[in-house]
């Protein structure tokens, strides 16, 4: 099961704020042993955050969904997540709970619209203000405010997805030949491609740095660590056997 992430909301595309929920999300996956396979960044469209949502349910992944669940006229996403799955809003009863009992009376008239959801939503509790984001089969909506949607998503994680997790996330090591060409290495980089499928493999070529002034690729390894370990090794030593100099990547 992949992850993946829809982040929502005009002020992003307009650069009057900075996304803050990718970082966060790769950072609580990885905590877990996990990682984030893809993320969309939407405005307040509600035809593109409908089909994108669409894609999302029919992609079987594991998708978290954060912004336009309030109660503005610009909050659309409890609409097109209902559209998206051709269900009904209603007023869910456990967030009619929370909604009353957080505002009273003032509740109604708009606060009110913060528990209209799917038919089949699922809520997930908000340690903040109580106001609920929801669950709809495996795609979380949780708020565009990050310190209310960070531990939502933690929640999510621990709860339901605990058979993802590894006690050995994925690490990434690689190493720098010295004066090579990406173009006389290609046929070596398919083999080691081939070999290693459960691995990615990158390539990165410079020019030189202040610390490397010389022409360089930078090569990597990506996944689980004792695989990782063989094909570097492995690796190093193609690439000692073709004449090239290679030296550890330097600390970042």
């Amino acid at each position: 099961m992949n992850t993946g992430a829809l982040i929502i909301g005009d002020e992003l595309l307009s650069g009057k704020r900075q996304d803050k929920h990718m970082p966060a999300l790769i950072r609580l996956l990885a905590e877990r042993g996990m990682k984030l396979a893809w993320v969309e960044y939407l405005g307040d469209d509600p035809a593109r955050i409908e089909a994108a949502l669409r894609r999302a349910f029919a992609s079987g992944d594991l998708v978290f969904s954060f912004g336009g669940i309030g109660a503005t006229p610009d909050d659309y996403t409890r609409a097109c997540a209902a559209q998206a799955l051709d269900e009904a809003l209603a007023i869910h009863p456990e967030a009619k709970q929370l909604i009353e009992g957080r505002f009273g009376a003032d509740a109604y008239p708009h606060r009110i619209n913060m528990g209209r959801l799917p038919a089949s939503a699922r809520l997930i509790p908000n340690p903040v203000n109580q106001m609920p984001g929801f669950s709809c089969r495996d795609v979380h909506f949780v708020p565009g405010f990050p310190n209310m949607a960070w531990p939502m998503v933690a929640w999510v994680l621990d709860t339901q997805y605990r058979a993802l997790f590894s006690e050995h996330p994925d690490v990434e090591q690689g190493c720098i030949a010295i004066e090579a060409r990406e173009g006389d290495l290609i046929t070596l980089m398919q083999e080691f491609v081939a070999r290693y499928p459960a691995l990615r493999f990158s390539s990165l070529p410079n020019f030189g740095t202040e610390v490397i002034p010389q022409m360089h690729i930078e090569f990597g390894f990506s996944g689980q660590p004792a695989l990782v370990a063989i094909a570097l090794d492995e690796w190093r030593k193609a690439l000692l056997a073709k004449g090239y100099e290679v030296r550890d990547k330097p600390a970042s």
